[in-house]
């Protein structure tokens, strides 16, 4: 049967698609990307446009997808190809369109090639297949798991793109001291006096799940988060609205926490919770506090994990900044399918020689992490 192209998750059953999906992962579901597309966050002029690839039974059951989008740009992916882009430009060939296997905005590992392995793996060779006869340069899968990296090594013309992130385990601490009692001397005295300088400003912290908040405390929340875009002169990729229907949607997944100071919320802190995992994505303040980026972001979703029995806590791309404060290296994978083969050969030379600087970078900061050497985070 042929891939079919949906240009909305409207077109199928919330039941048939979230089918497909672990129970584990929150940003697949169907409730999550069509609360990106009904509420203006894609579409339109921002440079997404839903273009989900399908493979259905002869009877037009679900067996394989792929949640992907048509891209005019390179941004909000986390992966950065505008190098590739712009080489393309140089050399008059057409990069955009290109199709793109990501959760829009949110650069978290998790299934991307849906279904049983058999039915992704025919779905995926007929995408590749199909690319030039509809105008599009190249297909890239982000941020895959291990059922996706297992059906693309190998294959012919697709390239590996290795990343780092930095991630927190809980290895079962009992609480926050706990957690510090495994740090070097100096980390947790500098950890601990972060905190207190926090609370010395009168800022304490109130938990919510989706459902509790009103529609003026999400008010503030996209407040909050529009304003870490306002103040680089940059427009939010998000929407007002998406907010509400994720709240509406999927609340019991919603995490948001509130740095109150008296009676006056003045920063929060969204994430959401899948399996045994708590995900930090987008945060924000409305007055400048010393040290409240740290504790709102990290140390709370820290706290959260363990009082919750959580064992894992991915804040979010980038920062070196986290290593210090126990999260520790993590690499990524990305997929990269490039029809022009005098682009596909220069990119893959280049990748070869990135991946072994990946791979060494991610081995330099595990010596940076700041656990005890006799200890090394473990119970």
């Amino acid at each position: 049967m042929p891939v079919q192209t949906l240009d909305s998750l409207s077109a199928i059953s919330a039941t048939a698609w979230d089918a497909l999906l672990p129970e584990s992962q929150p940003f697949l579901r169907h409730a999550f990307l069509s609360a990106l597309e009904d509420s203006g966050s894609i579409g339109g002029r921002s440079g997404w446009r839903a273009s989900h690839r399908v493979w259905l039974s002869e009877q037009g059951e679900l067996q394989a997808a792929l949640p992907a989008y048509l891209k005019s740009h390179s941004y909000g992916e986390y992966v950065f190809d505008h190098g590739w882009a712009d080489a393309c430009q140089r050399a008059g060939i057409r990069y955009y369109p290109k199709l793109l296997g990501a959760v829009p905005f949110s650069p978290v590992t998790g299934p991307r090639l849906l279904g049983l392995p058999d039915s992704a793996s025919q779905l995926l060779n007929q995408l590749t297949d199909d690319l030039p006869t509809q105008g599009l340069s190249s297909l890239h899968i982000n941020f895959t798991d291990e059922l996706a990296n297992a059906l693309l090594d190998g294959r012919e013309n697709w390239l590996q793109r290795l990343g780092c992130q930095f991630h927190w385990r809980n290895r079962g601490y009992r609480d926050f001291s706990d957690f510090l009692d495994v740090l070097a001397s100096r980390k947790r005295k500098q950890m601990r006096k972060e905190r207190e300088q926090v609370a010395g400003q009168g800022i304490g912290f109130e938990w919510h799940q989706g459902g509790e908040l009103s529609e003026a405390q999400w008010d503030f929340v996209y407040a909050c988060y529009a304003n870490t875009y306002a103040v680089r002169g940059q427009s939010p990729y998000l929407t007002r609205a998406f907010f509400s229907l994720l709240a509406e949607r999927m609340p019991e997944a919603i995490r948001v926490v509130f740095a109150v100071q008296g009676s006056r919320p003045v920063a929060m802190a969204f994430s959401l919770v899948g399996g045994d995992s708590l995900y930090g994505r987008y945060w924000g303040c409305l007055a400048e506090f010393d040290r409240l980026h740290f504790e709102t972001c990290f140390y709370q979703g820290m706290d959260y994990a363990i009082s919750q029995g959580l064992q894992r806590f991915d804040a979010g791309a980038q920062g070196e900044h986290k290593l210090i404060r126990g999260f520790e290296p993590v690499i990524t994978q990305s997929w990269h399918y490039l029809c022009h083969p005098g682009l596909r050969d220069a990119v893959a030379d280049f990748l070869q020689d990135e991946r072994e600087g990946i791979r060494a970078y991610a081995e330099e900061a595990r010596g940076l992490l700041p656990f005890r050497q006799d200890d090394g985070g473990s119970r």
